[in-house]
């Protein structure tokens, strides 16, 4: 249902007569009234409640839809996921990161779920976001209220000697009126402004709870991707640092021969220099490997002199699987993707709310109580008292104000839609992209574990030619050094193929999906 109103100010002008009855036992109007006829007409405040809750049925705005999105068939890069059916086998797990099997890595995820800054801040934003609810759905509600109240003062010019002298309604020009009453309002919602309001309201609680799920994932990927990034550095260390005493073997062989005119001041140089070159790229990983220690003490909430994870020189990095899966998946199980849909929910109510500006509103007002001249005796007949008051309002002139409120909303609501699609496809490019990657690091990780086996081979050679005197030491030496560094660039690239493994998950929505 969606009317337009001509916009025309600010002032509220009464369209509707309200009913205003009084009645107590000093009312001889009320007291002398005759009782109404069989045949008369319902009296006009049960017509107007009737009325309101019949209109309350209505709502103004357009219904919420979601966003229509195109979507491939399958992912581009996913090369084993060209198969994937409509239900893939599995599903991810929500705790995802027990499959790289490693206890100090679960340790330091359920550390992080509990005292992350990040995360207790989204947690705090989603109790926010439910009050709001809360406080949305209590405009559905009437306003009820006691009082209780009492005055004294001088009337009619009177001149009193004594402020203490105590009276009834009129004695030496002081006038005294006690009452107690209990009152109530309402404003019915006749055109659904409360209710699109409470529409609006849950779908960005909604979206806060997929914010926070978000978070979660954040939160415990930067972890597990740091953690494995720390470890993949802790083996470059071990292997550098073998590197750097070698090639000052190498150095102090080449020094001798040197001086003893067997080797070229160039080979000289060129041993200085790979040396060099070793200790600069240990100080590099050092330096690395304490930021991530950093990263990590931050991430589970404390602070980094207060965090030590101890090096490990030998280190297995896992690569789990998961699951095929398609596109249209990353609607329901990725939190980014779902708060986005659900922003554009909550703008799609707003125009509802805005709508129903252009229609009048009907405020319904009772209070019945007690008043008298004296706290004794005011709970009785005599002095009883009510009111009944409908009230019917319309904005005649605003000067566009409505009319641009409507336009904002609108604006809004196809801002939040474009965001929502360009989610969605920012969320596949974050999963092509993550797919390449570890298709690429696993043929580089193939290649270069081809690269380590023909260097053990090689050096084994050396090492048997050693034996029999027919190679140098300087050579085994040197065979060794270039087995070290073929096993350095196999570790790193099963280090950044576990990592990568990581960020795919986290672009597949970690095992979250909207409820």
């Amino acid at each position: 249902m969606k009317h337009h109103a001509p916009h025309v100010t600010a002032a509220e002008i009464p369209v509707g007569a309200g009913l205003l009855a009084k009645a107590s036992g000093q009312s001889n109007s009320m007291l002398n009234a005759k009782p109404p006829s069989r045949a008369s007409p319902l009296p006009q405040g049960l017509v107007v409640f009737i009325l309101a809750v019949v209109l309350s049925g209505c709502m103004v705005g357009p219904d919420y839809q979601k966003p229509a999105i195109e979507l491939p068939m399958s992912f581009k890069e996913g090369i084993q996921w060209q198969r994937a059916v409509a239900n893939p086998q599995g599903a991810l797990d929500s705790q995802w990161w027990l499959d790289y099997h490693d206890p100090m890595l679960n340790d330091l995820v359920n550390r992080s779920a509990k005292a992350n800054q990040s995360i207790i801040a989204a947690e705090a934003a989603y109790r926010l976001a439910q009050a709001q609810v809360a406080s949305s759905r209590a405009g559905l509600w009437p306003t009820v209220g006691v009082g209780l109240a009492g005055t004294r003062g001088v009337v009619g010019g009177g001149n009193v000697s004594n402020s203490s002298t105590v009276s009834g309604s009129n004695s030496g020009g002081v006038q005294q009126t006690v009452s107690a009453t209990l009152s109530a309002s309402w404003e019915p919602d006749l055109w659904g402004a409360v209710r699109r309001s409470i529409e609006s309201s849950k779908a960005l609680a909604e979206g806060s709870d997929a914010l926070l799920a978000g978070v979660r994932l954040s939160i415990s990927a930067s972890v597990a991707s740091n953690y494995l990034g720390l470890r993949q550095l802790d083996m470059d260390i071990g292997l550098l640092e073998q590197q750097q005493r070698i090639n000052q073997q190498l150095l102090d062989m080449i020094q001798v021969d040197f001086v003893q005119g067997t080797a070229s001041n160039d080979q000289l140089l060129v041993a200085q220099d790979q040396l060099t070159t070793v200790v600069a790229a240990l100080q590099t990983a050092q330096r690395s490997r304490e930021q991530f220690e950093h990263a990590l003490a931050v991430l589970v909430g404390v602070a980094p002199a207060d965090f030590n994870l101890p090096s490990k020189s030998a280190y297995t990095f896992v690569l789990p699987k998961p699951p095929l899966t398609l596109p249209s998946t990353l609607l329901q199980r990725r939190p980014d993707v779902v708060a986005a849909e659900r922003a554009a929910a909550a703008a799609n109510a707003r125009i509802g709310v805005a709508e129903a500006a252009f229609f009048p509103t009907l405020d319904l007002t009772a209070e019945v109580g007690f008043r008298g001249t004296a706290l004794g005796g005011l709970f009785s007949v005599p002095n009883r008292i009510w009111t009944l008051g409908p009230a019917l309002a319309e904005t005649l002139f605003d000067g566009g104000a409505r009319e641009a409120a409507v336009q904002q909303a609108r604006a809004s609501y196809d801002q939040d839609v474009a965001n929502y699609r360009g989610t969605v496809l920012g969320a596949l490019q974050n999963v092509e992209d993550n797919l390449s990657a570890i298709n690429h690091l696993q043929r580089q990780a193939e290649a270069f574990g081809q690269i380590y086996q023909r260097n053990q081979q090689l050096f084994g050679s050396q090492e048997a030619q050693k034996r029999a005197g027919t190679v140098s030491q300087q050579a085994v030496l040197t065979q060794q050094l270039v087995l070290l560094q073929a096993e350095q660039s196999l570790r790193d690239t099963q280090g950044l193929l576990s990592q990568g493994s990581v960020a795919l998950i986290q672009s597949l929505g970690g095992g979250w999906q909207t409820p």
